[in-house]
């Protein structure tokens, strides 16, 4: 290239201050996001507490067992990501959204059942809040198994390069007792 030394030199503390500045911002970001990691936890338990306190409040017992296993996977999600920060970057959403929009159709659903109307509408609506419950108790144990899919498929190809290596020296379970 015909670019002189003193403009590549130039050009290059350009760059190099640039990129600083870029990364910089983006590492006070995830400190931040770090150091309200507890405050948003500290919220989920509070949400996970309301929820909590609608159980003895609904009187249709199907929905009442959907609820608890909610509250339990709940409980799981916030120890899970209490222990790993780093798998709260997988489930923001099921923070900033889920529970919060859970705790709603819970409140709502007690109001209409508390209020003991026989309207087709308040059927409909009661039919269709079990029936998100039913998927949202899903959503949920499938939001806690996904933050481990990683840590199994880990797991599981260090099992299988253990094994290959268990049967390369000869510890395989099919020799464990034959005797020669």
């Amino acid at each position: 290239m015909s670019v002189g030394l003193l403009p590549s030199l130039a050009i290059g503390v350009v760059a190099y201050g640039a990129g600083e500045l870029i990364l910089r911002d983006n590492k006070k970001e995830l400190n931040l996001e770090k150091y309200n990691i507890n405050n948003i936890l500290q919220d989920a338990r509070n949400k996970n507490q309301q929820i909590s306190k609608i159980i003895p409040l609904i009187e249709d017992e199907e929905l009442v067992s959907n609820i608890k296993e909610i509250n339990n996977t709940v409980n799981k999600i916030i120890e899970t990501v209490e222990k790993k920060n780093e798998k709260y970057e997988k489930i923001s959403n099921f923070f900033n959204y889920y529970l919060p929009v859970t705790i709603n159709i819970l409140n709502r659903y007690d109001e209409i059942e508390n209020q003991k109307l026989t309207t087709e509408e308040s059927h409909k609506f009661m039919k269709s809040s079990k029936d998100m419950v039913i998927k949202i108790n899903e959503a949920f144990k499938k939001q806690l198994s996904n933050l481990y899919q990683s840590d199994m498929i880990d797991t599981d190809a260090e099992m299988k390069v253990f094994q290959s290596m268990l049967e390369s020296d000869g510890y395989s379970q099919d020799d464990d007792f034959n005797i020669k």
